[in-house]
């Protein structure tokens, strides 16, 4: 695979400003390092997702810390952080807030919105699947818009405003598939694998002992908006976006690759190609560089693509989502 990129030029502001972000992302990776052990990839993708101010679909089995790496980031990025548990009778109100009646002192009667826990920096949805759709379409105007209406008013959510979900891929009953419109809102699918043994031998000493790790703030809520505002303002090369355009639009039935477009019933749409962008400018940073190259673009694709995408079911039996984007990655080669 290529490594090279063409040399691009950067003003004096955007290199200190990138200077002090690549100090501060160092910061924060070595607080989450203290409290999460091993699961490097994971919590590069996570940081990925919020640096690039995206929210996060985080896909794994029970026990793998999936709740406690989106507590770690709350506490190391200093964001206000509230958990919601989705449960089959969770409702809409239960998430956004209502309005209630309030009787004043002088017996006149008015309506009072008390917000619910969306009202949060970070939202950690555990379990999401298990909500039924009208709760799941709650967040979808909050995800997207970052405002959310109650009984015809608009309420403004807090700043930065980011979504981290927890979904358990192998208990299904009682669940309800989160439809595509919600999938598309996540920036990224983050699956979450068992760790390494040496990093399960270091969870098993410092987590069962009579003192245990806790993560301390490494930025807070301003400065992380600043690093999310200086991802949009590092350069992108017209190699890598051609290679972002390529790899999305192969991705799709009729119009895609002939080698890969039978096996589709839908693909990944322009909103694959611009968090593909933001999630490989934030990569480079994380990794301490001022633009993105090839490599960021591969090591992204699956995150990206693998929650926009959906086999015929002819395909199902002979292939993976998996084993599609791994062929579209050869294509960058």
């Amino acid at each position: 695979m290529t490594h090279d990129q063409t040399p691009i030029a950067l003003d004096a502001a955007v290199i200190a400003s990138a200077d002090r972000a690549l100090d501060e992302i160092r910061r924060a990776r070595e607080a989450v390092a203290g409290v999460i052990f091993g699961q490097e990839e994971v919590v590069e993708q996570a940081l990925v997702t919020l640096l690039a101010g995206g929210h996060g679909l985080l896909v794994g089995v029970p026990g793998l810390a999936k709740t406690k790496l989106v507590e770690t980031l709350g506490k190391v990025l200093g964001l206000d952080t509230k958990r919601v548990q989705f449960t089959p009778d969770l409702l809409p109100a239960d998430i956004l807030g209502s309005e209630v009646l309030e009787e004043g002192a002088d017996k006149s009667r008015s309506f009072r919105f008390i917000q619910g826990p969306i009202f949060t920096q970070l939202l950690m949805a555990d379990e999401i699947n298990r909500a039924s759709p009208r709760t799941q379409s709650a967040l979808l105007q909050a995800m997207q818009e970052y405002h959310v209406s109650v009984a015809g008013h608009s309420h403004d959510l807090p700043r930065p405003f980011h979504v981290l979900a927890t979904q358990n891929p192998l208990e299904q009953e009682g669940t309800y598939p989160l439809p595509e419109a919600q999938l598309d809102r996540f920036l990224l699918q983050i699956d979450v694998v068992y760790p390494d043994r040496e990093s399960e031998r270091r969870i098993l000493l410092e987590t069962t002992g009579e003192r245990q790790a806790s993560p301390r703030q490494a930025l807070t809520s301003d400065e992380l908006q600043s690093v999310q505002r200086l991802v949009r303002r590092l350069p992108v090369g017209e190699k890598i976006v051609d290679a972002i355009l390529d790899l999305v639009r192969a991705a799709r039935p009729g119009e895609g690759d002939p080698k890969i477009a039978p096996y589709l019933s839908w693909g990944a749409g322009p909103r694959a190609a611009q968090a593909l962008m933001l999630a490989t400018r934030a990569r480079a940073l994380v990794n301490g560089r001022l633009a993105p190259s090839i490599d960021d673009v591969a090591a992204l694709a699956a995150p990206v693509l693998r929650h926009r995408m959906a086999l015929t079911f002819a395909a199902r039996r002979d292939m993976t989502i998996e084993s599609l984007i791994s062929k579209l990655i050869e294509r960058l080669d």
